[in-house]
């Protein structure tokens, strides 16, 4: 990577400045190297000798010029860069040789060898159809998969089945006790139906939330009526999720259930573990009288519950494990700290599942845990870290990374086409399953189908509903994943501007480019012997081409998918500036050329892009 290079070098150059001044570094100097955003200030910069003027105590012009010196003497500016330009207040300019670079293009830092990362994301209560909020969580998810795949990472995909908690059970009660004649071709959906029918009765009906605990109890033990009634309804729901995700290009390696975390012993063996620490222990007064708790290592004896109190407790007074006590068993497995594994079975074509009987198979034993949970689960990700340096797997703790995401909500708009009362002015509303607010993932689908089908005149290239996916996923990626992203169903089925729509059509107008070039002109795109001069649109794309790999490596190593979709939106504008300012097939020969060669590294740039994105690279839409 280009930057990365430079960065190495300029590096090299400030060491051996500090000792031949006989300034030994007490800690590494970090050198920043950016890409200017005006090109006159060149390719790449960096304000090193301004960080400098400090600790030499030398004005920053004058630290530049020594920099500059020590660079050109390495013989650096005789290969990748030409030039090197000194400005006030004492930034470094360099000017990149583009012949050399695309002669000996650089490729991306791969990470260790053998390094394998356990991505867990989407894990839906099994208890329902899906919404666009679940969905932006395995769009996220599936894209960390494929950025971490293409820097070399061995990646395997979890997907967590809550197959014991209230919302299962919920739905469970709604099944047995509110009848519901209505008319369903989806079983997702007659129990979205239900599970918001149920909660509602509970509203005039309080009795009946003590079927939910006596639900809860059944599910946990398992072997009885009601937990074989769960377990079918789980099992259905999640084959539709499944179903649901596959149009997004959303897939796994294997289904994790909680209950057989709980029934073939994990929590059992955390449980045990847990015992060894002094931060587990069992309240014997108070209002967690009964209950295991995860203490606060920082919480001293007689100070205030925090307002977190409910999540420390892991084993409640009733012997019903939180969600967060299975979920520390879940992670000591994913890292290999438990002596114990699961048995496998195929769930699906390419999917295993967790199963009481099966066999044995190479699943977990991660170096690196990550998990794509929305911001609201911070405090239990936080337990779960704790619990592994509880219990001195700091060194694991320390490879536990959380994804959070803002959640997705209902525009103004959006919310009064579902009925909901938008009275009081809003700027979002959110959705909730108990009321039965939200847009199912398969209706937005069908909804954007449509609108695609009818806005395109050339129906010859790929399905209508390929697009719809591949905008509907774009759309929630390109988001800055702390925002909360207000669902507008119009701007959503926009297909113009920053969109995937768009992405895929720059791909397709280069690929009918290159085409042309061959078949009418017989010109196969290769590096050109002799750079020409280049125009701004030329260099301004060929600058941000070669920033690629920068890109992709900032966003694996900052878990940032939306940097890719800004890179690519900025990389298919000045690819489509370029061609409407450049001729390309009726310039001269040489300059012909050079343009079919830049309109192909184009291509192959974004369609690095679009796999990492997961969405399609078409010939022609």
């Amino acid at each position: 990577m280009l930057s990365q290079l430079l960065t190495v070098h300029v590096e090299a150059a400030v060491t051996g400045l500090l000792d031949e001044l006989g300034l030994p570094q007490a800690s590494p100097i970090k050198v920043i190297i950016e890409q200017p955003s005006h090109m006159e200030h060149g390719d790449y910069s960096t304000n090193i000798a301004m960080q400098l003027a400090k600790i030499l105590r030398k004005p920053p012009m004058h630290i530049a010029k020594l920099i500059q010196v020590k660079l050109e003497q390495d013989g650096f500016i005789e290969n990748r860069v030409y030039k090197i330009e000194i400005v006030p207040p004492g930034f470094i300019n360099l000017f990149i040789n583009w012949r050399q670079w695309a002669h000996h293009p650089l490729a991306a830092a791969e990470a260790t060898a053998g390094h394998k990362v356990v991505i867990e994301h989407t894990s839906i209560n099994p208890n329902k159809s899906a919404h666009i909020g679940h969905l932006r969580n395995s769009c996220i998810g599936d894209t960390m998969v494929r950025l971490l795949q293409r820097v070399g990472y061995q990646v395997e995909v979890h997907n967590y089945i809550d197959d014991l908690g209230n919302q299962l059970a919920d739905t469970v009660v709604g099944m047995l006790h509110t009848p519901l004649q209505k008319e369903h071709v989806r079983f997702g959906d007659f129990c979205w139906d239900i599970y918001s029918a149920i909660n509602k009765e509970y509203q005039v009906n309080s009795k009946l939330t003590e079927q939910r605990s006596h639900v809860l109890h059944n599910l946990e033990e398992g072997n009885n009526n009601l937990a074989w009634i769960g377990m079918l309804v789980a099992e259905r729901i999640v084959r539709e999720h499944i179903e649901e995700m596959q149009p997004f290009g959303i897939d796994y390696d294997l289904l994790v259930w909680e209950s057989n975390i709980v029934r073939e012993g994990f929590w059992s063996a955390a449980f045990e573990l847990l015992q060894q620490t002094s931060l587990f222990y069992q309240e014997t007064e108070g209002k967690l009288a009964g209950c295991w708790v995860l203490k606060q290592p920082s919480s001293t004896e007689g100070s205030e519950e925090s307002e977190h109190s409910a999540d420390k407790v892991l084993v409640r007074s009733n012997g019903i494990l939180t969600y967060t006590a299975k979920d520390i068993a879940y992670h000591l497995w994913k890292f290999g700290l438990l002596k114990k594994d699961f048995s496998y079975t195929k769930f699906a074509e390419g999917l295993w599942t967790t199963h009481a009987a099966g066999s044995r198979e190479a699943f977990g034993n991660a170096d690196i845990v990550i998990n794509v949970i929305d911001h609201r689960q911070e405090y239990p990700q936080m337990m779960v870290k704790q619990a592994l340096e509880a219990l001195g797997f700091s060194e694991q703790a320390a490879q536990l990374r959380h994804v959070s995401y803002g959640v997705v909500s209902l525009s103004p708009g959006s919310a009064a086409e579902l009925g909901i009362d938008t009275t009081d002015k809003k700027a979002s509303y959110a959705m909730s399953g108990r009321q039965g607010i939200g847009i199912k993932i398969s209706n937005l689908l069908d909804l954007m189908e449509g609108v695609v089908e009818d806005k395109r005149s050339d129906k010859t290239g790929i399905s209508s509903r390929t697009i719809a996916a591949a905008a509907i996923r774009y759309y929630l990626l390109r988001f800055n994943l702390h925002t909360e992203v207000v669902f507008d169903l119009q701007q959503a089925t926009e297909i113009s501007g920053n969109s995937g729509v768009y992405l895929m059509y720059s791909y397709a107008r280069a690929v009918s480019l290159i085409n042309k070039a061959g078949q009418e002109l017989h010109i196969v795109p290769a590096v050109p012997e002799d750079f020409p001069e280049m125009e701004k649109a030329e260099y301004a794309l060929l600058r941000h081409i070669a920033n690629w790999l920068d890109t992709l490596t900032a966003a694996s190593r900052e878990l940032t998918p939306n940097l890719i979709c800004s890179y690519a939106f900025d990389l298919a504008t000045l690819f489509n500036n370029f061609y409407a300012v450049c001729p390309i097939l009726k310039a001269d020969d040489e300059r012909k050329k050079f343009r079919v060669w830049l309109t192909s590294i184009f291509k192959e740039t974004l369609g690095d892009a679009l796999h990492v994105l997961g969405l399609p690279a078409p010939d022609r839409m």
